[in-house]
């Protein structure tokens, strides 16, 4: 984890700053945390829901998905934001929290477009963390609940990632330094059309951007949009991975859903279609 997300991690139960010892990461208070031996800082506090957070097999199926390259365009349009100038202080090493960021596979994308900054991601589930941390040299993993307070300092991070991700919009203020700014990526009424439409799954919700900006504007104006729209060629597998990322496929069971892939062509041609927005902090 580069030296400057390392001091900027805080104690998940007080706030305190964490500092690293031969046994892991501790703060001033006595509350004390390990470091995987994989690398990423394990700084989950209480329960977590059930079913919170991917599975071991559920982030392989992922990062075989990633690896395809099958949503790169939105990687490649987050790091293009930024590099355009969508947050200041990135000459100076500056730091971009993916939130909610599983494997780390789009905050690689963009450290690669930005090679001054540096980069942490956050995620619920051990297993993501576990990849994320090795995913690029520039850049750590912690597991963290977003619902939570983020064992960030105030006034930490240049940039938030939120890709498809659970948004705090009050920890996303404190963390988010002044002038900073945050990109959020969510799904378009046609995202994945076709396989919703043939699998019988839910439609995306139609009042999404509504309930974005509600959630969002106490805290953060919204300063440009942007819609991204491209087709993929998945093979089944590819398909049941994909579904499987969204809530859709929580409706049909494992097995009638693999049955009613198959009766899908192999590959079969899949709309992604999503917005990305930019907020700055109010």
């Amino acid at each position: 984890m580069p030296a400057s997300v390392a001091a900027a991690l805080t104690c998940p139960v007080c706030g305190n700053p964490l500092i690293q010892g031969p046994r892991g990461l501790s703060c001033a208070s006595g509350h004390s945390f390990n470091i995987a031996r994989e690398g990423y800082a394990g700084l989950l506090t209480g329960a977590t829901p059930p079913g919170a957070g991917d599975s071991k097999d559920m982030v392989a199926a992922r990062l075989r998905f990633q690896a395809e390259g099958h949503y790169d365009p939105i990687g490649l349009a987050l790091a293009e934001q930024l590099a355009a100038g969508g947050a200041a202080g990135f000459a100076n090493g500056g730091v971009i929290v993916d939130v909610g960021g599983g494997t780390g596979h789009y905050l690689n994308q963009v450290l690669d477009r930005i090679p001054e900054a540096v980069g942490l991601t956050t995620d619920v589930s051990k297993f993501a963390a576990r990849k994320a941390a090795r995913a690029h040299p520039r850049s750590g993993a912690v597991t963290a609940d977003s619902w939570r307070r983020l064992p960030l300092a105030d006034d930490t991070a240049d940039a938030l990632l939120n890709v498809f991700a659970p948004r705090n919009a009050a920890e996303f203020h404190r963390v988010l330094k002044a002038g900073g700014v945050l990109l959020v990526v969510t799904p378009a009424a046609d995202h994945l059309a076709e396989p919703r439409e043939a699998l019988g799954l839910l439609d995306v919700d139609p009042r999404k951007d509504e309930r974005l900006a509600e959630g969002l504007k106490d805290h953060f104006a919204l300063e440009s949009g942007r819609d991204l729209r491209f087709t993929m060629e998945l093979a089944h597998e590819d398909v049941l991975t994909v579904v499987g990322m969204g809530p859709s496929a929580r409706h049909v069971t494992p097995g009638e859903l693999r049955n009613r892939i198959g009766e899908l062509p192999d590959p079969v041609a899949v709309t992604a279609s999503v917005r990305l927005q930019t907020y700055r902090a109010r």
